[in-house]
């Protein structure tokens, strides 16, 4: 509420007339319902607003630019309703969307996210792996000599562990490594780690990606401009656009994944998190959809 209440006095004073600093309006992550309270007519940029566009004339635009100033950090896990801005490639301003708090800010639980991570490598291993037993190794059966009178150990077959090329005991055979695990904490640790990414800010919403053409030179001049970012993660809602899978293919640090692909293992393998507004969308709906007992 305090640093709400600084941008309330702030804009007060810009639409007087008043000559302010160059800093940057508004808090980072504000709640929806103070904005409405607090800010009826006036909506800066960098604010909340269900618009696809800012209104302009109101604030100075020197206010608008520079670093954000200093603001309480933000409790993290309080299910309130976030605010993020929306561009594309090109960086083009596409207005702002609300991210809802059940699951974009949901209290951070490592050892949900352990589970999750536990159980998606563990089904995912082929399990393929297999040893011969004394029935299935090849050899003859004959009694390799009499049973007394050589001073020899007793033996009935060659094929048995001990011998050399013979069968393995206790050995693996294929079988399913896949543990149970339940659906809502599954769908718990998928929350966890978007509000981790988000909570970073490493969670950036786009409106769509449409690529020019298939040449790899665009994504890669994209993520260039990124700051501190060394593998990406695109999550679109539907089928994905074949200019971009052409485009991402032969990069190493960037994966294509559709909305309903989108896996905790695979958000945690990825800094930086880059999503449609379908994919936000879609999410949000699969998290909201109750469980089928």
């Amino acid at each position: 509420m305090w640093g709400i209440a600084v941008a309330s006095r702030r804009l007060a004073m810009a639409a007087a007339g008043a000559q302010l600093e160059r800093r940057t309006i508004g808090c980072q992550w504000p709640r929806v319902k103070d904005l409405l309270k607090i800010l009826p007519g006036i909506i800066p940029k960098d604010f909340c607003t269900y618009e696809s566009e800012a209104p302009k004339g109101l604030i100075p635009p020197e206010l608008l630019k520079g670093k954000a100033i200093l603001m309480p950090d933000r409790v993290i896990g309080e299910y309130q309703d976030l605010v993020i801005r929306v561009t594309n490639f090109n960086n083009e301003d596409k207005g702002y969307m609300v991210l809802a708090g059940d699951v974009f800010d949901v209290p951070i639980r490592k050892d949900i996210v352990h589970r999750v991570v536990r159980w998606q490598l563990a089904k995912r291993q082929q399990g393929t792996h297999s040893t011969k037993t004394i029935s299935e190794v090849s050899g003859t059966g004959k009694k390799p000599y009499r049973q007394k009178g050589t001073g020899r150990a007793r033996h009935g077959t060659l094929r048995g562990p001990q011998f050399r090329g013979g069968a393995t005991m206790h050995g693996p055979k294929p079988r399913s490594h896949a543990i149970k695990l339940q659906k809502k904490v599954r769908r718990l640790g998928l929350k966890v780690a978007l509000t981790a990414r988000a909570a970073e800010g490493k969670l950036l919403v786009y409106e769509d990606f449409s690529v020019p053409n298939h040449k790899t030179k665009n994504i890669v001049n994209h993520v260039s401009l990124l700051e501190n970012t060394k593998k990406v993660l695109l999550v679109d809602g539907g089928v994905i656009d074949d200019n971009l899978k052409l485009a991402t293919r032969n990069l190493h640090y960037v994966n294509v994944l559709p909305s309903i692909g989108l896996n905790v293992y695979g958000i945690l393998q990825h800094d930086t998190l880059v999503m449609t507004r379908d994919a936000v969308d879609r999410i949000v709906t699969r998290m909201h959809t109750p469980i089928n007992r």
